[in-house]
C-alpha cells in the first residue's frame, strides 16, 4: 500500500470526491484507510455509567485505499506514487508528476 499514516490525501470516488483530508489510520489486511473529516456515519450509542453520554455520533469510517490518491505537497497535485533508492540505498517514495521525493 502507497499510503501512510500523516499523508494528506484527496478522494476520486464516492460521496466525498474531490475532498481531501489527513489520514488517521491505516488498516493495510483490508486495503482501507480512515480519512480525518471523510465518509462520515452516525452510530447510535448507549450510556456508559458516567463515562460516555447517550445520542448519535459521528463517527469516520474507512475508505478503500483504490479511491484515494496522494495529495503531494510540493507540486500540489493529486499523483500516483513511484519509489526510487537513494544513493545510501535507502528506498523512498517520489511523486510521478514532479518526480520530487515524498517521504
Amino acid at each position: 500500500m502507497n499510503i501512510r499514516k500523516n499523508d494528506t490525501v484527496i478522494v476520486i470516488a464516492g460521496k466525498d470526491r474531490g475532498k481531501s483530508g489527513k489520514v488517521r489510520r491505516v488498516i493495510p489486511g483490508k486495503d482501507r484507510v480512515v480519512v480525518e473529516g471523510l465518509n462520515m456515519i452516525k452510530r447510535h450509542s448507549r450510556a456508559r455509567r458516567a463515562t460516555r453520554q447517550a445520542g448519535i455520533i459521528d463517527l469516520e469510517s474507512p475508505i478503500h485505499v483504490s479511491n484515494l490518491m496522494l495529495l503531494c505537497s510540493k507540486c500540489g497535485k493529486r499523483t500516483r506514487v513511484g519509489s526510487r533508492s537513494l544513493a545510501d540505498g535507502k528506498r523512498v517514495r517520489i511523486c510521478i508528476s514532479c518526480q520530487e521525493v515524498v517521504d
